[in-house]
Parts: C-alpha cells; sequence; structure tokens
C-alpha cells in the first residue's frame, strides 16, 4: 500500500501573496514544510501539487531545488488538482498537507496515518475534532475516497478545499477523528497573515536545527508567552475565502 504525501502550493494568496516563497530562517516557508514532512517515517513518497498558472513556474523551481515532484493542474479547482496529482503518484493512500504549515510535525503525521492504517477508515483526520494547534493539521484518505469526492463535489468550496465532500458526508464515508491527549486547539500556528508569518519567523529564530517538534514549541510559548500575542487577533479564514 502504497503512502503518499501530497503538499498542495500555489503564489497566490488574498491576504499573504506569495506566502509559501517567504523567508523563514534562510529556507522558503515550502522548504521548511517539505523537510518536516519528509521526516515522517510512515511516507513512501511526496509530491507538491501547484498550479498551471505562469506565476507557479517558481514554485515548481523551488521543488526542483528541494528535489521534490510536482504536479500542475487548475489553480480553482484544487479538488480535481489534487485528484490527478494522486492519480500521478499511483497513490493507494493520500495524506493531504497544506503548505502554509511550516511547523507541521512528522510525529503528528504518522499518528494520524497510523490510526488511518489500523482502523482502515475512509477518511482520517486530527482536525475533525480540534485538539492540536491549527497549522499540524494532516488528513489521510484513501485514492477510492477522493476520487468519489472529485466525481461529486458540486459546491465551491467543496472544489476550492478538496475534502469537505468527504466530512460533511458521514453517511457516505467511514471517518476516523484523531486526536490528542490534550486540547491545544487555541493555538495558531498555521500561515495566513503578515502577522503568522512574524509568529513563525519568531519560532525558527528560537529553536536550533529544524527539527524541532510541537512540544518544543509549546515548552517555547511556555517561557515566551508574549509570542502568542504575535498573531491572537488573526481571523481564521472561513471555507469559501481565497
Amino acid at each position: 500500500m502504497k503512502v503518499v504525501a501530497i503538499i498542495q502550493a500555489r503564489v497566490g494568496s488574498t491576504r499573504l501573496p506569495e506566502k509559501v516563497l517567504k523567508d523563514l530562517e534562510g529556507e522558503t516557508v515550502l522548504s521548511r514544510v517539505i523537510h518536516r514532512v519528509r521526516r515522517a517515517q510512515l511516507v513512501d513518497e511526496l509530491l507538491v501539487a501547484t498550479t498551471d498558472q505562469p506565476a507557479d513556474d517558481a514554485i515548481v523551481d523551488e521543488c526542483r531545488r528541494c528535489s521534490v515532484r510536482t504536479a500542475r493542474g487548475s489553480e480553482e479547482d484544487v479538488l480535481d488538482r489534487y485528484f490527478r496529482a494522486a492519480q500521478v503518484s499511483h497513490a493507494d493512500v493520500i495524506v493531504r498537507i497544506t503548505s502554509d504549515c511550516p511547523l507541521i510535525d512528522p510525529e503528528v503525521t504518522d499518528k494520524t496515518i497510523r490510526a488511518f492504517l489500523a482502523e482502515q477508515p475512509d477518511y482520517a483526520s486530527n482536525a475533525l475534532v480540534r485538539t492540536y494547534p491549527r497549522g499540524l493539521d494532516t488528513e489521510v484518505m484513501t485514492l477510492l475516497a477522493l476520487e468519489r469526492a472529485w466525481r461529486l463535489a458540486a459546491l465551491p468550496y467543496q472544489r476550492a478545499h478538496v475534502t469537505p465532500y468527504i466530512y460533511e458526508h458521514a453517511d457516505e464515508f467511514k471517518l476516523l477523528s484523531v486526536t490528542g491527549e490534550a486540547d491545544y486547539s487555541d493555538h495558531r500556528w498555521t500561515l495566513d497573515a503578515h502577522e503568522d508569518l512574524a509568529f513563525v519567523r519568531a519560532v525558527y529564530a528560537r529553536m536550533e536545527g529544524q527539527d524541532f517538534g510541537w512540544r518544543d514549541v509549546l515548552r517555547l510559548l511556555e517561557r515566551e508567552p508574549g509570542l502568542v500575542e504575535l498573531n491572537r487577533s488573526v481571523a481564521q479564514k472561513v471555507l469559501d475565502e481565497g
């Protein structure tokens, strides 16, 4: 059974254009995400799904520098882009990661994959019931589940965000929620706005190397609680936003 992590990435962004190519302590945000996902032990292959727009040639160039394969497709219909990337990779199991999560933790990703492989649902996620900080989101699904969503999802936000059709139709899919031992869901570690960039830069600047884990970040925030204020005011995007 081939497990493929597909990172979706593009330079277009409503609130923070080119955010995945921003500098993060000497590397791009995208490079940081790639490095961290590569450390997941249960991922067999890594692929970046970007758009066929000329602006995203920069994503392809960065992936080439990082020695990662790319697949290109529709900018607006991300579900179509994602499904076709899964086909190209010959994946049996797809792990969905977004490129705006430079603190993604391979331990948490592996935990979600491990639960999926053990329970064999159609879809597993650590964000169905949030206990982890936002920014550690990992979704795992079968190719058949992704294909069914690709065929049946009709609403624009379902096409733009890949998986809503799956988790909104629990009568059609077997869903599995993966949770942590405690609730840290009030933490915001994703990248949508300038304030978020200031936060993740502050975290990386204080860490030795880049192989730190999410618990290391929690300990940092306990020592320096003021860091949380850097992006506390940022409102999370809703599904119909870009």
